[in-house]
């Protein structure tokens, strides 16, 4: 593979305010292997010891993590670190794309006609589910990018830059919860909110689509280097196209996905591929600090050294500074 080669760190941090007596949790943090990805290297590093793991893969495929903690504790860390390799996706011809409404149609359960494979396990991802609405109001909304005899993908493609060129990312707009219908209204929010957008006018329609959980390379600012935990998760949208399989659309960048683009897995929306849920018993009102780091390989060794040198010269710093009456053990 001959694609950019990447590290990606992803921190995850809880303080839950009081002692935990037992806690389950499920992580989707392993990046998935795929024909343009490969995944050279992956650890998942935990505090409190003890804990018990076991991984399997979920209904979808994706490689799971599961964790249960019997031991008191009132931290949770969770540090997922991977060497990738990631090549471009399979080119596409967007204009030479089935009918969008061919591509309906083929979806649509008849009896006495076999499914196709490929089509079968592409419906499950056109109903319904805990984020994603099919509403009237949504399929009026997306179809005015579909017009009549419209290919497929170019039809996706306008959904996607639409969604894009009208919506504001907002960070303080929207929580995890906030349904599609208020996005829609208020035309903020963040990448989940427009994937799950993107997903509701695209099933609204008769299509499959689902939610691809993942990373993106980000360029910092012109003249600014580039920062250890400052960037995020990701997510965008794959729709079926029966010449192309899964083709891939970023609708907060209005692009399609590339080398940029790191997956990690996917489902009918976020609550299947949350990157760490679970239950407590136990603690206090807690929400999670969270540090992501995409780098390139090229700046990989630079970013490393800066950031033992940065820890030196704090470690330097809190050694050199007095000692204050509060910080004093009493003589024994």
């Amino acid at each position: 593979m001959s694609g950019e080669r990447y590290f990606v760190s992803h921190l995850t941090e809880y303080d839950y305010g009081g002692p935990v007596a037992l806690a389950r949790h499920s992580l989707h943090l392993t990046p998935r292997a795929l024909p343009w990805q490969q995944v050279e290297s992956h650890e998942i590093r935990i505090s409190p010891q003890g804990v018990q793991r076991r991984r399997s893969e979920d209904a979808f495929g994706n490689p799971v993590e599961h964790l249960t903690i019997t031991q008191a504790h009132d931290r949770l860390s969770v540090l997922a670190e991977s060497w990738l390799c990631v090549d471009a996706r399979p080119p596409v011809s967007e204009r030479d794309s089935p009918a969008w409404e061919s591509v309906r149609e083929a979806l649509v359960f008849r009896a006495g006609r076999p499914p196709h494979p490929a089509e079968l396990e592409a419906t499950q991802f056109l109903f319904e589910s805990r984020h994603v609405r099919l509403k009237r109001e949504l399929a009026h909304w997306a179809a005015a990018c579909f017009d009549p005899g419209q290919p497929l993908l170019a039809g996706v493609r306008a959904l996607s830059e639409r969604i894009h060129d009208e919506f504001e990312f907002d960070n303080e707009a929207t929580h995890v919860a906030t349904p599609v219908r208020e996005v829609l209204e208020h035309g903020r929010g963040v990448c989940q909110d427009f994937a799950h957008l993107m997903l509701s006018g695209l099933r609204s329609l008769g299509l499959a689509a689902r939610y691809v959980s993942g990373y993106l390379l980000t360029t910092p600012p012109p003249g600014k280097p580039r920062l250890l935990g400052a960037d995020a998760s990701h997510a965008w949208v794959a729709v079926w196209c029966p010449l192309h399989g899964w083709v891939e659309y970023d609708p907060t960048n209005g692009v399609s996905a590339a080398e940029g683009h790191i997956t990690l897995g996917w489902g009918r929306d976020f609550a299947d591929v949350t990157p760490l849920r679970g239950v407590l018993h136990g603690g206090g009102g807690h929400e999670p600090e969270i540090e992501v780091s995409v780098i390139p390989e090229a700046e990989y060794e630079s970013l490393m050294r800066a950031a033992a040198e940065k820890d030196a010269d704090d470690a330097d710093e809190e050694a050199a500074t007095p000692a204050t009456a509060s910080t004093v053990a009493a003589p024994k």
